[in-house]
């Protein structure tokens, strides 16, 4: 029998494997709140781990001068105790623990940017997605697949380190909220993943159909 491949992005796919198609991953518009006021801090969220680069987030806000807020599930703790831990003061940078999809939309209102520095290619990238669905732009580094998901320049900014991060944080009124949620319900909804899904069942179908016909 054939193998049939789908990525959840174009840069993740295996040069050596032959995909029928990409189907980006996709999230519950509901459970985002669109909120055209931005906040007045930085969030990093996700799992903190070196590979979505916590403490670059911790730079960046030390660099801009902005209170950051992080929150997420401790992945690596010699990681978390050597290069968050000593940083959090729960003041200007605050460390809130794992949160629920009701406490990341409230999360989510306090963001003026939300800081994602991934330090290995993304595959997909949840959070970036779910960030712009509550109208936040994103700063990522420009590996893997953020271009995939991030407009640069108008859902917000695809960087190469710390510095061209702290640059984009002074940008960030530049990027039209809303174009942040549009892009969310263009691309990245439960009923976009499921629609391409059923594209790619209807063309395995079809050929397995065509090849029944064949030996008949």
């Amino acid at each position: 029998k054939d193998s049939y491949y789908v990525s959840i992005s174009d840069s993740d796919r295996d040069p050596g494997l032959p995909y029928l198609a990409t189907v980006y991953n996709g999230i519950d518009l509901s459970k985002f709140t669109f909120r055209a006021t931005p906040g007045d801090k930085l969030v990093h969220y996700g799992r903190i781990h070196s590979d979505k680069g916590t403490h670059l987030a911790i730079k960046v806000a030390k660099k801009t001068g902005m209170n950051l807020i992080i929150a997420g599930i401790i992945q690596d703790q010699d990681y978390f105790d050597d290069f968050v831990k000593p940083h959090v003061n729960e003041s200007s940078i605050q460390y809130i623990g794992p949160v629920n999809p009701e406490q990341r939309d409230t999360l989510l209102k306090e963001a003026y940017a939300v800081i994602h520095l991934n330090t290995i290619p993304e595959r997909f990238g949840l959070v970036m997605a779910e960030s712009m669905a509550a109208g936040v732009p994103v700063i990522a580094m420009d590996l893997g697949s953020c271009r995939e998901v991030i407009a640069d320049k108008q859902t917000g900014y695809l960087v190469n380190g710390v510095d061209e991060a702290v640059e984009a944080v002074d940008k960030i009124e530049q990027i039209d909220r809303k174009k942040c949620r549009q892009r969310v319900e263009e691309n990245f909804t439960i009923d976009k993943m499921v629609a391409g899904y059923e594209k790619v069942y209807e063309e395995i179908f079809r050929r397995e159909a065509q090849k029944l016909s064949f030996r008949t």
